[in-house]
Formats: structure tokens, C-alpha cells, sequence
């Protein structure tokens, strides 16, 4: 994701998640920790082929080992057909390249879509944040991933 996506993916934003949509500051300021050697984010976004017109998008934190998918985001007319997969397997290949251990999320209880995306990919359930999302009170479901290859790793 780069600044000059931020129109398409705010327009995204707002349409999916009406109640509750990162403001453009909250954008530029995670894009702003995806760069440079000391980047923390990464931020993705895939084009609709025929147009460049942004279908999806999804964003990765990552500290001391740990990974968070801070978003992931798909078009009405883009779901269904792998997507969300495809977005999130991007965010754990950088999840391996910042080296996390585990990687977390939260997901709407009410999201089942979404959580058995998750559990496609091996997230498990370990706990609730309750009221998380605001301003409709929604509980969020915490999932988390062991990234493979990672557990037997031994530090200098």
C-alpha cells in the first residue's frame, strides 16, 4: 500500500465498516511505520486487473517476535473467490520475514466468514475482548497463529 492508494482504500474502508472505519490519519500514520530498516507494518493491497481499482487490502504489525493482522478488507464484489485467502497468506510471508513467533488477530463474533478463514489457516481461539469494537459494543474473538518453523528456533 502506498499514499496514493489511501483514496481508493478509505472509500473501501467507510463502505465495509461503517461504524466503526479507520480515519485517514490512522492510515498515514501506519503507513508511515512501513518503511525504512526499522519498518514495524506492512500494508498490501490488491488491484482489480481490468482497472487498478483497489478490491482488498490488509496490514501486519509486528514486535518482539509477535505479529498482528491489523486489518484485512475485501470488496463485496470480490468475495468469494479466494481474496481474503490470498491477502492474508501475503501477510504471514511478512510475518516470517519480521520473524514472529505467533500471529495474532481479532475478529468480530459475529464475523464467522472471516473466522473460518482463520481457522483455515490454523489460527485457534485463546480468548474475548469484550466491547471491542465501538461504537456497536461487539465483542471481538482473539485468534492466534504459531508461525511453523519458527517454534524450534533457537536466539543468538
Amino acid at each position: 500500500m502506498r499514499w496514493w492508494d489511501l483514496e481508493q482504500v478509505l472509500d473501501l474502508e467507510r463502505a465495509l465498516f461503517p461504524e466503526d472505519a479507520w480515519s485517514p490519519g490512522m492510515f498515514w500514520s501506519e503507513l508511515a511505520h512501513a518503511r525504512g530498516p526499522l519498518a514495524t507494518r506492512r500494508y498490501v493491497v490488491a488491484e482489480r486487473p481490468a482497472d487498478g481499482r483497489v478490491v482488498g487490502y490488509a496490514g501486519l504489525g509486528a514486535a518482539g517476535g509477535l505479529g498482528d493482522v491489523l486489518t484485512i478488507a475485501v470488496a463485496p464484489e470480490a468475495q468469494g473467490g479466494g481474496l481474503g485467502s490470498r491477502l492474508l497468506t501475503e501477510l504471514l510471508r511478512h510475518a516470517t520475514a519480521f520473524e514472529c513467533d505467533q500471529v495474532l488477530l481479532e475478529v468480530r463474533v459475529d464475523n464467522t466468514r472471516a473466522q473460518k478463514l482463520y481457522e483455515r489457516f490454523g489460527f485457534e481461539p485463546i480468548g474475548f475482548r469484550r466491547g471491542y469494537y465501538q461504537p456497536g459494543n461487539v465483542d471481538a474473538l482473539v485468534m492466534r497463529l504459531t508461525v511453523q518453523g519458527t517454534e524450534n528456533r533457537q536466539d543468538g
